[in-house]
């Protein structure tokens, strides 16, 4: 079929070349023309994903009516401070009842918008579902084996999103908790950060695994407080994805927090990086949306506060520790 990839990013570009691995002619959208001219002239993603090359059924294009024309899928691949432009560069190019599936991960500043609810928004006429799981773009780019749930209100789209992707190397679950994945999926990136903040800071596995334990317990009580299922938590798009992201040198997330724990600042690290820091960005949704619910969230809050606050990192740590005691839950 014809698959329609809105983002040439690392994860997009490799999504595009797993979905043309799998036989399907899949178009390739770049924000900019210079970007579409230099996929097209190296076949490969020379920025993100060098050394992996493009099968011959990728088409690049900056032309959003000739990507989306006729593609029986969508797959819409933008950062999350990206979202809404292309949301509204999209909706003129689809048609009622268009199945998109969201795989960005981040949450809408100012609106605290998951994302698959920012595209409802501006392409109300479309049929909205999202994944999320582990799956590092480098990692899914040479098909070594991994695992993603997709989650939509109507089952049956789910279904049809997972046959299109499932392969040998690509596994997908199902899911009708749109809440719950994406939850997970965005802030594990601000527990990601922490986790590396913790290495940046010369702290052991001992403290990391308290971060991603007490981390995921905050993204769970946020979940449940939204609506969300708390079991979705425990799988692919909540732990999963938590354990991939905090413990990966190829998350950005823990790449950054490693520089600012070791006293870089927040312009520095973002310099560093190159790439949008998508715990950056989700920290001061999260840290909002857990005023705006009323849950205890001490891990994301210390985050915002080192972010944004100019806190110290040892002394949101030690802040952390010597919290009032309290029952395990």
């Amino acid at each position: 079929m014809k698959i329609a990839v809105i983002g040439s990013g690392g994860w997009g570009t490799a999504i595009a070349i797993l979905l043309s691995s799998r036989g399907h002619n899949v178009y390739l959208w770049s924000w900019i023309q210079e970007e579409t001219d230099r996929l097209k002239k190296d076949r490969e993603n020379k920025e993100f994903l060098p050394g992996v090359k493009f099968p011959d059924t990728i088409y690049c294009s900056h032309d959003m009516a000739e990507c989306t024309d006729g593609a029986e899928l969508i797959i819409t691949a933008a950062p999350s401070p990206a979202t809404r432009t292309t949301a509204k560069q999209l909706s003129p190019h689809v048609k009622e009842g268009q199945k998109i599936v969201n795989i960005s991960k981040g949450l809408e500043e100012g609106t605290l918008l998951r994302l698959s609810q920012v595209y409802k928004e501006e392409i109300p006429q479309a049929d909205i579902s999202v994944m999320s799981g582990p799956s590092h773009a480098e990692e899914v780019s040479r098909g070594l084996p991994t695992t993603n749930v997709v989650a939509s209100e109507h089952i049956d789209t789910a279904k049809f999103i997972q046959d299109v992707f499932m392969g040998d190397m690509f596994r997908v679950y199902t899911s009708t908790d749109i809440i719950g994945v994406e939850l997970g999926g965005a802030l594990k990136n601000v527990i990601a950060l922490c986790a590396g903040i913790s290495d940046g800071l010369g702290y052991g596995d001992n403290t990391k695994a308290a971060l991603m334990t007490r981390g995921l317990a905050e993204i769970a009580r946020l979940g449940k407080a939204m609506g969300a299922n708390e079991k979705t938590f425990m799988g692919l798009s909540g732990v999963g994805d938590l354990i991939v992201t905090c413990t990966s040198m190829h998350s950005r997330n823990r790449r950054a927090g490693i520089l600012l724990g070791q006293g870089k600042s927040l312009k520095e690290t973002l310099e560093s990086v190159h790439m949008v820091v998508e715990g950056v960005n989700t920290a001061t949704a999260a840290y909002e949306m857990a005023h705006k619910y009323n849950v205890e969230m001490p891990i994301v809050e210390e985050a915002y506060n080192i972010l944004y606050n100019g806190r110290n990192a040892r002394e949101a740590v030690l802040l952390l520790m010597t919290r009032e005691k309290r029952e395990e839950k």
